[in-house]
């Protein structure tokens, strides 16, 4: 179950960390309350800001249902500052040395919020554009249609490690490079929150499809997500189903109620569903040698190229002799090729039953016996 849960006092380690609950209050007050460096990632929705000074109406005069909360007023920019920062230093405080923050906002806040995080010591990795696909039209015909926001990544720290899941995107958009922006949906039809009166439950409820990449490319599963603007809780349902943990914090009742219901329903994908792609260069690394120790490949065993034109033979220190160089299967391999480099794991094959097979293979064995 989703639990509301009164704090406890910080300093204890990860045990304190209350995983899956919504702390009611205060986002800065809360984020002050919990152990420093406990936290993987934060997404933060925070208020707009946006200004209003009348209600919107559309061309046949009904109202626009904009957003209008007492949440997003603030009396000046000076004031809208100073909460930013506040916030953001609370934030940087519970996230761990390796951790990361993504902040979401309209043109009215994100430049503002842009500048508070690199005054308060983060480093950003990244801009995205969410653009929407099915954006609300500018009913008054005076702007341009408002049909994207903007997204910071940044790390806590610059040179600070980060967890990016280059090849888990990647395969999320077909095979083909991950980019800064993103065109998705509004929160719109069956994800839509409502009310008892048929309403948007929340102005600002973000589509479960965006929190579903950043958590698949920038945290872990079991990672800690922090959302200190939680609203109807998507960051929750989404880290939920996804096997990551979150801590959300929100201040009404009204939304912490609706947030409790919708993670309720949401069921926890089994671990061989949350297994992503990863990158080779995250694997533990496998010297060539340790085939040659082992028996896989013995000393003046041949080795062929994939495309058939070279050869080398294996010695007993697991280097390679072809033509009239001597090295490694990398060095090798790139001087018979003539080029700058050359990947010798892909390149150099056995000939078993008359195919060729990669000494690749070997290698994944032995990452398969270390659980990699």
């Amino acid at each position: 179950m989703t639990k509301t849960t009164p704090r406890a006092a910080p300093g204890c380690g990860d045990r304190n960390v209350p995983r899956n609950e919504i702390l009611q209050g205060d986002c800065i007050a809360e984020m002050n309350r919990l152990p420093a460096g406990s936290v993987d990632l934060i997404f933060a929705d925070p208020p707009y800001n946006l200004q209003l000074k009348a209600d919107l109406h559309r061309p046949d005069n009904s109202r626009v249902d904009a957003v209008d909360d007492e949440w997003d007023r603030f009396a000046s920019f000076e004031t809208y500052d100073k909460f930013t920062r506040a916030w953001l230093a609370a934030a940087r405080r519970v996230l761990k040395p390796n951790g990361a923050i993504w902040v979401i906002g309209s043109y009215h806040n994100i430049f503002r919020v842009g500048a508070s995080l690199q005054d308060a010591g983060y480093w950003i990795l990244n801009d995205v554009v969410w653009r929407k696909s099915n954006p609300m039209p500018n009913f008054r015909g005076k702007r341009l249609t408002n049909a994207h926001e903007t997204m910071i990544w940044a790390s806590r720290d610059e040179g600070a490690r980060y967890t990016f899941n280059y090849e888990a995107l990647k395969s999320l958009n077909e095979g083909i490079q991950m980019r800064s922006d993103w065109v998705l949906p509004l929160c719109t039809g069956h994800e839509r929150l409502k009310d008892g009166n048929g309403d948007k439950a929340h102005p600002t409820q973000k589509p479960e499809s965006l929190l579903h990449r950043v958590l698949i490319g920038t945290t872990n599963p079991g990672d800690v997500v922090l959302d200190p603007f939680f609203g109807t809780g998507t960051t929750g349902a989404v880290a939920k189903m996804l096997g990551r943990d979150y801590i959300g914090i929100e201040r009404e009742d009204k939304y912490i109620a609706l947030a409790k219901k919708r993670i309720d329903r949401v069921r926890r994908l089994d671990k061989s569903a949350l297994e992503v792609s990863t990158s080779k260069r995250t694997a533990p690394r496998v010297p060539f040698g340790q085939l040659v120790e082992r028996g896989m490949l013995r000393p003046g065993e041949q080795l062929y190229s994939m495309n058939g034109r070279h050869s080398a033979k294996v010695r007993a220190d697991g280097t390679l002799v072809g033509g009239d160089v001597t090295g490694s299967i990398h060095q090798v391999g790139a001087h018979l090729e003539g080029a700058p480099s050359c990947n010798g794991w892909t390149y150099w094959c056995i000939r078993k039953e008359k195919m060729l097979v990669p000494i690749d293979h070997f290698r994944q064995q032995i990452r398969d016996e270390m659980g990699a």
